[in-house]
């Protein structure tokens, strides 16, 4: 494959004469752009070994075109070319990152061993982070932990996105890892070299999410006193994540939706746009679907994010990994806390495993902090896994819920919370014995039955985790 040459010059008969230069001696594809503007559309678009850029042009100057070449950090070398050179020039362009420096008029002979060293200099930095990058995928991120088949799944569905340029759709559920997720596609990406620069959307009050994310100038209002960057301009070359990007007010939604179409934006006070090269990556535990139904995301938006679209599988959906998860936890825990505890007993890990984790990896990495805390064995065991894992007599929210309905409603739904956790109650006690539960409770044993249908109670559940139990619970 040819390596690929851009020329960049306002004067047409200087390209035409690098152009001739370079065709007599070396089998090269070569482009070439009249401003900085134009050279950082064909550096986009293309793959580009080298850059020869004039420093004096209109707008953009060829100082300001390499660092902007810099900032993507595609490894493209950059050789700087003018009629106007003098120590203090080459200095500031050697130190933001040129190849090297030339002077007009051209030495020909220098010129073309410049290119040619160029050109072998990007082969050798492609080569290098190619092997970086099959390191990377060889040794996988831990952040990302487990073996199931939907995990697994998922991670293979990154690997094949990391390398492109389009914007990322996470879903999921609150708790399940969706900017680990994020974080992967950066670390792997050929962006992984810039930022990754992780935003709270709704941890940001609606009032400065837009200053936050594009920045101000002075003056722009009361208590701008200075400029400030924005979290887009900072992240230039890398990566962005916007977390739960469904909860961002409508005005900020239509100026984000510029970024992504023409890569610019305008600070606050501002009379120029500013022009970045970001990935977007977003994530959402909403149904954006329902909200653009209902006016409170732009539709045009959605279809901008949606480009690729990531699902992170809620714990339930990967019950085979919370051993390992839980054990992951532990390490982490025991070395942060100074412990010596030595792992779970096998019916504190069976108890793990078959809670409905509603707060997903995210709850089950609390509960195991605070077992660590608290535990005094040499093991995490199952009484003190069940003492952090006991209902609330009210759980946070509930109250909140039933006053939402109707008398009937309520009254149904507080009974169903009862009748659930009371009979669990007594079939853990009773290890999954329904002829004693029914005594303990009053009632007769085909009424219990019924309760347990009714509700989905499964009392085999109850009976095989008794069977792993070190010390089980009798009738009193």
């Amino acid at each position: 494959m040819k390596s690929s040459i851009l020329l960049v010059d306002d004067k047409a008969d200087m390209l035409e004469l690098l152009k001739r230069i370079l065709l007599q001696r070396m089998d090269l594809t070569i482009r070439t752009a009249r401003n900085a503007e134009d050279a950082i559309r064909e550096i986009r678009n293309n793959s580009i070994d080298v850059v020869v850029t004039d420093i004096r042009m209109p707008g953009m100057d060829g100082i300001e075109l390499l660092k902007k070449i810099k900032n993507v950090g595609n490894g493209t070398a950059v050789i700087i070319l003018t009629a106007y050179g003098n120590v203090e020039t080459a200095v500031e362009a050697l130190k933001v990152g040129a190849f090297d420096f030339l002077t007009k008029p051209l030495d020909n002979e220098r010129f073309l061993h410049t290119i040619h060293k160029a050109v072998e200099f990007g082969r050798i930095l492609r080569e290098k982070e190619q092997l970086q990058k099959e390191l990377k995928k060889a040794v996988p991120s831990r952040d990302l932990i487990g073996n199931s088949e939907a995990i697994l799944n998922l991670l293979k569905r990154i690997d094949m996105i990391a390398d492109t340029e389009e914007t990322v759709l996470i879903r999921g559920d609150t708790g399940t890892g969706k900017e680990l997720a994020a974080r992967r596609i950066h670390s792997i990406s050929k962006r992984s070299a810039k930022r990754f620069v992780a935003v709270n959307c709704p941890a940001i009050p609606e009032s400065i999410l837009e200053s936050e994310l594009f920045g101000y100038k002075k003056g722009a209002f009361t208590s701008a006193s200075s400029d400030k960057e924005g979290l887009f301009e900072s992240a230039d070359g890398g990566t962005i994540f916007l977390d739960e990007i469904g909860d961002i007010p409508l005005a900020v939604q239509s100026k984000l939706l510029r970024v992504l179409q023409e890569k610019e934006f305008r600070p606050l006070g501002a009379t120029r746009n500013v022009h970045v090269d970001v990935r977007v990556i977003a994530s959402t535990n909403r149904n954006l679907e329902e909200k653009i139904a209902r006016g409170g995301f732009r539709d045009d938006l959605y279809y901008r994010l949606n480009v690729i679209s990531l699902r992170v599988p809620p714990l339930k959906e990967r019950r085979d990994d919370i051993p390992l998860l839980a054990n992951f936890f532990l390490k982490k825990y025991t070395q942060e806390y100074g412990t010596s505890l030595q792992g779970f007993s096998k019916d504190a890990l069976y108890c793990l495993t078959r809670k409905n984790w509603k707060g997903n990896v995210r709850e089950l990495q609390n509960v195991v902090k605070r077992a660590v805390i608290f535990s005094k064995g040499p093991v995490i065991d199952r009484s003190n896994i069940e003492e952090l894992l006991k209902p609330e007599p009210c759980p946070d929210g509930l109250l909140d819920a039933l006053f939402s309905m109707n008398y009937k409603e309520a009254r149904k739904r507080a009974i169903q919370h009862f009748t659930v956790n009371y009979i669990g109650h007594l079939l853990k006690k009773t290890a999954g014995n329904v002829s004693r539960a029914a005594r303990i409770a009053g009632i007769e044993r085909q009424s219990l039955q019924h309760l347990l249908k009714k509700y989905n109670i499964d009392p085999q559940e109850i009976r095989d985790r008794a069977r792993y139990s070190e010390s089980p619970i009798h009738e009193q």
